[in-house]
């Protein structure tokens, strides 16, 4: 089985979805990507969340501007399934699209929906290979409007082994606390098993945050950084111009 493919399995939706409580910091990176989304001149009018998950991103952006417009797209039937019936109540609002975008071509599907003020996207793209991360880079490049974000809520490639340590220890406490709140018997080890050997483990293509913030800004992003880390995770991104801008620093 290809790795990521199992995310297309009802199983393994299900269980990241009850665990997610137990990402260190989750609430704060999602504070950060409205942080800089807020960062803009106008509201946020049309959004794209790529590898949507359960909506819980797009759902936030709606929150503060509730007129928006978005499209959800995720290749995960399960999780596009979660997403639509989180977000119901918007229903008229979104497109949920089941697209791959590790394939490039799923560009041509999204480009009539486009452009977009903010496209955003949470411990997804580094499901891809590293070959593919820099095209999909330039490719959300593309669909953005000028003065446009793209935020990327990630999981990455730690510097030290120390870090690593860490993050799974945070993870491993945390996923017995709550089994022991649910009133669950599974012992820590038992937890730390399960957590090490998860069959998604290996859909994991993890990159330095450092060389991926470069590639933004080798492909043309600006006000490009990172800007939240926690051992394995990060909020970077950056801004596509604005033309006008730019015109205005040749004078």
């Amino acid at each position: 089985m290809i790795t990521d493919e199992v995310w297309k399995l009802p199983a393994i939706v299900d269980r990241f979805l009850s665990f997610r409580a137990a990402i260190p910091l989750a609430q704060e990176q999602i504070g950060v990507m409205m942080s800089i989304l807020k960062s803009r001149a106008q509201p946020v009018e049309k959004f794209m969340d790529l590898g949507c998950g359960d909506g819980i991103l797009g759902a936030t952006i709606l929150g503060e501007y509730p007129s928006s417009r978005g499209v959800l797209i995720d290749f995960s039937e399960p999780m596009l399934e979660q997403a639509h019936q989180q977000l119901k109540e918007y229903s008229e609002q979104l497109t949920f699209m089941n697209l791959d975008y590790g394939d490039a071509a799923w560009v041509n599907s999204i480009q009539t929906h486009g452009p977009f003020d903010a496209i955003v996207s949470g411990y997804s793209i580094h499901h891809q290979p590293d070959a593919r991360k820099h095209p999909v880079y330039e490719e959300i490049f593309s669909l953005l409007k000028p003065g446009g974000w793209f935020i990327n809520i990630e999981h990455i490639a730690a510097e030290s082994q120390l870090a690593v340590d860490l993050f799974n220890n945070h993870i491993i406490e945390a996923r017995y606390a709550l089994e022991q709140k649910n009133g669950g018997t599974k012992t820590k080890q038992e937890i730390a098993d399960i957590y090490m050997k998860r069959p998604d483990k290996d859909a994991n293509i993890l990159l330095p945050v450092n060389t991926q913030c470069d590639w933004l800004r080798e492909i043309g992003y600006e006000e490009v950084d990172c800007y939240f880390r926690v051992y394995e995770l990060a909020v970077f991104g950056g801004r596509k111009p604005n033309r006008q801008s730019k015109i205005e620093n040749r004078k």
